[in-house]
């Protein structure tokens, strides 16, 4: 996250950094492209101010886990980035 983002995510959306998808499995076998797993853990790269009564409680650069098929993928300044609800995100690690 050298460069800050130039997009601002409104009221309770949050903008999430997927981490890379294992290579390997813990025995040393190499995983190809076609079996590897959608990764559900990630940085946050921006989040909204939330809702009228309820804060957005994650900050920029909090590690989260979040659902399997949590988010809408885009792509920003050349980056792959998940947009979801704060409501997604399942924990801060």
């Amino acid at each position: 996250m050298a460069k800050k983002l130039n997009v601002t995510p409104l009221h309770d959306r949050v903008i999430v950094k997927a981490d890379a998808a294992e290579e390997k499995t813990a025995g040393g076998i190499i995983i190809p492209d076609t079996a590897k797993e959608k990764p559900q853990r990630g940085t946050v790269v921006a989040a909204g101010t939330g809702k009228k009564d309820e804060p957005v409680t994650v900050k920029v650069g909090d590690t989260v886990l979040y659902g399997k098929y949590a988010g809408t993928e885009i792509t920003i300044d050349g980056q792959d980035l998940l947009i979801m609800r704060e409501s997604d995100i399942l924990a801060i690690i």
